[in-house]
């Protein structure tokens, strides 16, 4: 096995029983064009999906109980798209140890979204074969961290004081944001408000507006970010 490779076990904390897998993961089909005895990762690609969307089907199930489906099911469209498991890809490191044909090597394959993305399921599958769910759920979900940080920064931002809300709500229950008017300047038809929030006493950010609820949800848009 390959140094990258060695180096992408000890970034997952899992070490291979058949290595084989993991080097699969990795292998595009551009380079099994050029290199025909080599098996490709479509095939795990495919059973890694799978067990990604169960993964995480069951993590939003428990995370967000008084959430319905359509919402749930966004959410973990969001988790899931080739664009965020690109990113996932490059955080683990995975993209340096992609196999690819040299074609593909020499026209930037090594970037390209879908190509990053099927890589994570692949590796996905792999994990689940080599060891079981269990042990699958556990390094996904290490990987994700915390899946409230990561949906407040994909999620569509029309709705940052719920977004704001949701993230805090787990550890510091419904009542722990509190938004004070700091200020309004201006004359009555050309009015605009500051609004500051806070989570308990801590001050997450201000926002201002040409009324309280768009000055509240520029200090909601600020305290994510700022969290």
């Amino acid at each position: 096995m390959s140094d990258s490779l060695g180096q992408l076990q000890r970034r997952l904390g899992y070490t291979f029983r058949d290595p084989t897998l993991l080097e699969r993961a990795v292998t595009h089909t551009s380079f099994t064009a050029d290199n025909p005895s080599a098996e490709n990762n479509q095939r795990l690609e495919f059973l890694g999906d799978a067990v990604l969307q169960i993964l995480l089907a069951e993590t939003l199930f428990r995370l967000f109980p008084e959430k319905r489906e359509g919402l749930l099911s966004k959410r973990r469209s969001l988790l899931v798209n080739q664009r965020f498991l690109a990113g996932l890809t490059k955080e683990i490191g995975a993209d340096h140890c992609l196999r690819l044909g040299k074609g593909e090597t020499k026209g930037g394959g090594r970037s390209r979204t879908s190509m990053l993305g099927d890589a994570f399921e692949a590796i996905v599958g792999a994990l689940y074969l080599d060891s079981d769910l269990a042990t699958t759920r556990g390094i996904v979900m290490a990987i994700y961290g915390d899946l409230g940080a990561r949906l407040g920064a994909s999620e569509p931002d029309d709705n940052p004081k719920g977004r704001l809300q949701e993230l805090v709500q787990p550890v510091h229950g419904n009542t722990a944001l509190r938004y004070d008017l700091v200020r309004s300047e201006g004359e009555d038809h050309a009015r605009e408000y500051e609004v500051a929030v806070f989570l308990l006493d801590r001050p997450l950010g201000t926002g201002r507006g040409t009324s309280k609820k768009l000055a509240e949800e520029a200090a909601a848009r600020a305290a994510l970010r700022n969290l």
